[in-house]
């Protein structure tokens, strides 16, 4: 976790920089004099908190989506090491190549084996460029399948971590069966017999997402988005410029709670307070408190219905009217 002197600050986050740097030069001052600044300091700390809070509960759409892109924000691998133990990585899709966007393997979590699957960003440029971004080739999101049914056949319950920009939109990848990869994905995860549950802890774009997005309960973190298409790109092809992202920001209604509200997940579940590149170890413990008692729940049902509920509870998704 970065410490405060390394830490990154959004525009909105400004305020927060301010009373950070401020705390430092008073403990700068504290040493320097030997005077006690010890309440002054400690009031300036809850300063930050109040600040923080205050910040995050007046967030934009735009701002969400700047927030689940925050440079410190964990990423899968942080919040595999942070709520689980004894994490086997697994490699390759047993066709091409490993796609290193995307990442799992076993792990053990609150005492239960599962398969823990997501996208992995890099953090920082040399390891962006190797995890391509999170955008995962078609060999990832067939990487990503072998290893539900790995799961499948041990009978050990499912977790996917989405985070993503999207699927990598090369030629090469096109060339090598991307949309057929994603299709196929979508098409076994409705029916996988095991419990399968979906968390986007960051980006949640377009098919790139629904790659690792089917199962039998679907959540979204605080502060995440989950839609078709990144504002950057509606912007650009309704207005043809980026100029108007806040604006297809807020028409694209991709934010947790709007989703909520669409019934296209289950649940939100909160962050600390500001974000959870403020603190991951606290993130990653309400996050593995969500996942342990779902896992329970679901493991009651049988596997059929597990397939029905699932394959019910996409089919009733979306809004038409029938002329």
């Amino acid at each position: 976790m970065p410490t405060d002197a390394n830490r990154q600050f959004l525009d909105f986050e400004k305020p927060i920089k301010d009373l950070i740097d401020e705390i430092a030069n008073m403990r700068h001052r504290q040493e320097k004099t030997k005077l006690d600044l010890s309440d002054t300091i400690q009031k300036l700390e809850q300063g930050i908190l109040d600040k923080r809070k205050e910040i995050t509960e007046n967030l934009s759409s735009w701002q969400r989506v700047q927030l689940s892109r925050h440079p410190d924000r964990p990423y899968t691998l942080k919040y595999i090491d942070k709520m689980t133990e004894n994490f086997v990585e697994l490699y390759g899709d047993r066709n091409v190549k490993d796609d290193k966007a995307m990442v799992g393997g076993f792990a053990s979590l609150g005492g239960e084996t599962v398969m823990i699957i997501g996208q992995q960003k890099g953090i920082n440029t040399k390891t962006r460029q190797m995890r391509n971004f999170g955008m995962a080739n078609p060999e990832g999101y067939r990487k990503a399948l072998r290893l539900m049914r790995l799961a499948e056949k041990f009978n050990k319950p499912v977790i996917t971590l989405i985070d993503t920009p999207g699927a990598y939109p090369g030629l090469e990848a096109e060339e090598r069966g991307q949309g057929e990869a994603i299709a196929r994905n979508i098409y076994e995860m409705v029916r996988l017999k095991v419990p399968v549950i979906c968390v986007i802890i960051g980006e949640g774009a377009s098919g790139g997402a629904l790659g690792i997005g089917v199962g039998d309960k679907v959540f979204m973190m605080e502060n995440t988005w989950y839609t078709v298409i990144s504002p950057e790109s509606c912007s650009s092809i309704l207005w043809r410029s980026w100029d108007k992202k806040e604006v297809a920001a807020e028409q694209l209604r991709l934010t947790a709670d709007r989703m909520l509200g669409f019934g296209l997940i289950d649940g939100i579940i909160p962050e600390p307070v500001g974000g959870a590149h403020w603190d991951y170890n606290e993130a990653a413990n309400i996050l593995k408190n969500y996942l342990i008692p779902v896992i329970q729940e679901l493991k009651q049902q049988t596997p059929e219905q597990r397939v029905n509920n699932r394959i019910e509870k996409f089919c009733k998704m979306g809004f038409w009217e029938e002329a």
